[in-house]
């Protein structure tokens, strides 16, 4: 099976910065997906308006211990992660050993508190 043509980061930026039609972003968003890019992934899913599909990264995000992730998943459905996201993502990445997720999730859920 042949693998999907990726853009290059130009190309890719000019596709994000022109008029895109969901479904051809959605099937770039795809493409990312399926080479495990979920990164890039994340501005065609926007583009896309496939809330849902962001929606459930962001509970892998939470269940996987990945506070990258989840600050990338919110930044694009402007939402910040709510308090127990956090809590529940320190308790992920401190079992998956990912000491520093869970330490900056610690960090976040006190401020999370003090706003």
């Amino acid at each position: 099976m042949a693998r999907p043509l990726l853009p290059d980061p130009l190309e890719r930026r000019v596709l994000l910065e022109k008029q895109l039609d969901a479904a051809h972003a959605l099937r770039i968003a795809d493409a990312y997906l399926a080479e495990e890019r979920v990164i890039e992934a994340l501005a065609f899913l926007s583009r896309a308006g496939a809330t849902d599909r962001l929606m459930a990264l962001r509970e892998q995000a939470v269940a996987t211990g990945d506070a990258f992730l989840l600050r990338e998943v919110c930044r694009e459905l402007g939402q910040p992660p709510a308090a127990p996201e956090w809590r529940s993502l320190s308790d992920a990445a401190e079992a998956a050993g990912k000491l520093r997720y869970a330490d900056q999730s610690r960090r976040q859920l006190g401020r999370t508190a003090e706003g």
